[in-house]
């Protein structure tokens, strides 16, 4: 398992299209699995389940994007699992890391497009 989870301001819909288009079109395998949406006058939150097939593990790894907002303050966090062949303990994770780098270079360059400020 591997974790990213980042702090910014921003738009809301803008920051989660810009994601969902960044990890279903960075690996032909890459798949959007299923989503949950909640809304209300003051907050959202979006969740998003994608999957793709690793190379180096010969597997298929998932990744968990969830996005809150209130306003311009937004907060993501995304979780990888799978990817591993070990029966009692993870080894080659290396699938994990690479699905989660994706998504991390996806926050980051949505942060450097729109140049909003960081908290």
């Amino acid at each position: 398992m591997a974790k990213y989870e980042r702090r910014l301001k921003g738009n809301f819909d803008e920051l989660l299209n810009w994601i969902h288009k960044r990890i279903t079109e960075g690996s032909i395998s890459a798949s959007y699995e299923d989503g949950s949406d909640v809304r209300s006058e003051q907050m959202r939150l979006a969740v998003r389940v994608y999957e793709r097939y690793s190379w180096v593990g010969g597997n298929r790894v998932s990744l968990n994007v969830t996005l809150f907002g209130t306003g311009q303050d937004l907060f993501i966090s995304a979780i990888t699992s799978g990817g591993s062949q070990a029966v009692f303990f993870k080894i080659n994770t290396l699938g994990e890391e690479s699905f989660l780098g994706e998504c991390r270079a996806a926050v980051e360059d949505y942060i450097r497009k729109s140049g909003t400020a960081q908290e």
